[in-house]
Formats: structure tokens, C-alpha cells, sequence
């Protein structure tokens, strides 16, 4: 697989490279920085004068992004594939999703904020735009990932737990993991409009399947050589989810960028805005 390290200087895009010592060594390893130069910022400027700033920032910015890639290839864990620098001018998500799909990489790497100036607690603008339009998936990496063991996987569908199937079955990881299939239902109180003895039917009933559905993900996986398991909680989906990832403490949320109503791929699903905002571990998000 061919992956793509996305770099700005940041302490979560160094943790992004340092994260691939869990990962299966890459086919192809680029390890990516953008310069974004900014422009003069006074119009009453001479052109020549203007352009003569604009040379001397970019000639800089372009040094300073040799030593960071030159300190990231540093840092790479052994083992993770042969690194190949690249740099390249422009807004820093522009220039990922270009390089990603004219490279057609398999894995997007990053860390979820970036040196913008809002350091905000929520996910950066930049991991943002990547998540929700890059053609692969992408990993998020919002904290240290000291190790790989339990990977908690959340789905809503057959569609989502076939993108997880398939992703899984490419074997990513460098080491086995423990694989939690998880769904949630919404349940909204109260749940239908019929007596209270018939709801409760009707939601051990959906709990039941809902039961089938994760544990029948979970053997799937399980002829795929992991060790899976199924689980079913209630509640909000998003909320559930990093409910569940706080008691469980999985190293690593697999999950799709998008819900069933997500019509369209610049957006994100309400579920995976809420845990990409609020994960306690990096997230990979599928496409």
C-alpha cells in the first residue's frame, strides 16, 4: 500500500509519523510538506517590490521545509518503508488531495491539527478538508499511539462493515489486533407509539438483530485470521461511540466518513464529526 505522511512541523504530525510503527511497511512511503506562501499583504506595493517578498518569503519557507522533511525521515520508525520527500507550493489540503490522487496512495497520514493560527481543540481545518474529500482513507492522529492492539470498529450498515472488511483484509497492521465491531441504535424515548409492554418487545427484537448483524461482521473478520468481537449499545450514535471508546480504550477507531444520510462526500456524517471532535485515540476514516 502506498501511503501518504502529510507534515507541517506540528507535535500531532510528528506523532502522525511515529504512528507508522504500527502500520505494514508502505509499498512506497512520500512524505509530503506544503509551503504555503503568503501574499504581500499591501496592495499599495510595487509590483517588482512585491514580487521581490514574495521570491525571498518562499525561498525561506522552502528551506525551513527541507529541514522538517529532513527531521521527519529522522523520526520514521524502522522498518516502515523507503521514505521519499517531496515538497510542494500551495494551501497545505489542496496540495494533499493533489498529491493523493495523482499518486493514488492508499492511506492518508496526518495529525489532526496542524500550526494554523487557531489552535483549536477541534479538528483542523486542514484534516477536515482531507477526511471528508480525499480519495482513500486517512488517518487522523490526535495524540502519541504507543501501541496497536484493540481497534474498535463502529458501523451503521452493510456498507460500512464491508468497507471495514475490505480495508481489514489488506492486513495494515504490522501486528495482530483485537477487532471490536460495534452499532449503536438510536433509540429515542419514547420509541413508537404503542404501549409500553409492545416497545419493549420491538427493541429486544431490533437489539437481536442488531446482535446478528455485529456478530456475523465479527466472523467474517474472525476467517480473516483477527480476533473479533460484536457489541450493541443505545443512544446517539456519535456520543455512543465515544462513550464506548472511554470505557473500552481501543488504540485506534476505524470508521466510515459517512452515515446513510450523507449524500454527499464533502461532508461529514454527524456520528464521525462528533468522534473525529471528541476521540480519546486516532481515527481512520474509511472512503
Amino acid at each position: 500500500m502506498k501511503i501518504l505522511l502529510a507534515v507541517d512541523g506540528s507535535d500531532q504530525s510528528f506523532e502522525a509519523a511515529r504512528a507508522l510503527s504500527h502500520f505494514a511497511p508502505a509499498e512506497q512511503l512520500i512524505v509530503l510538506h506544503a509551503v504555503n506562501v503568503p501574499e504581500p499583504a499591501y496592495p499599495m506595493m510595487m509590483p517588482e517590490v512585491s514580487q521581490e517578498l514574495y521570491t525571498t518569503v518562499e525561498r525561506a519557507m522552502k528551506e525551513d521545509g527541507q529541514r522538517l522533511l529532513d527531521r521527519t525521515v529522522s523520526i520514521l520508525p524502522f522498518n516502515t518503508g523507503a521514505p521519499t520527500k517531496r515538497m510542494e507550493v500551495g494551501h497545505p489540503a489542496d496540495v494533499i488531495l493533489d498529491v493523493a490522487k495523482a499518486e493514488r496512495v492508499g492511506l492518508v497520514v496526518l495529525g489532526a491539527r496542524g500550526l494554523g493560527p487557531v489552535q483549536e481543540v477541534l479538528l483542523g481545518s486542514v484534516s477536515h478538508r482531507i477526511v471528508t474529500q480525499a480519495p482513500c482513507p486517512t488517518l487522523v492522529v490526535n495524540r502519541p499511539m504507543k501501541e496497536l492492539r484493540t481497534v474498535l470498529v463502529p458501523v451503521e450498515g452493510p456498507a460500512d462493515a464491508e468497507k471495514a472488511e475490505k480495508f481489514l483484509a489488506t492486513k495494515p497492521f504490522k501486528e495482530p489486533v483485537e477487532v471490536n465491531v460495534l452499532t449503536i441504535l438510536p433509540f429515542a424515548s419514547p420509541l413508537w407509539p404503542v404501549g409500553i409492554s409492545d416497545s419493549e418487545a420491538l427493541k429486544e427484537k431490533a437489539v437481536a438483530s442488531a446482535r446478528d448483524f455485529v456478530d456475523g461482521i465479527a466472523a467474517k473478520l474472525a476467517k480473516q485470521g483477527y480476533k473479533a468481537s460484536g457489541s450493541v449499545t443505545l443512544g446517539d450514535p456519535g456520543h455512543a461511540i465515544i462513550g464506548w471508546a472511554g470505557a473500552t480504550k481501543p488504540d485506534l477507531i476505524l470508521m466510515g466518513s459517512r452515515g446513510r444520510k450523507g449524500a454527499t462526500r464533502f461532508l461529514l456524517g454527524s456520528a464521525s464529526h462528533t468522534v473525529l471532535h471528541r476521540t480519546p485515540c486516532p481515527v481512520l476514516v474509511l472512503r
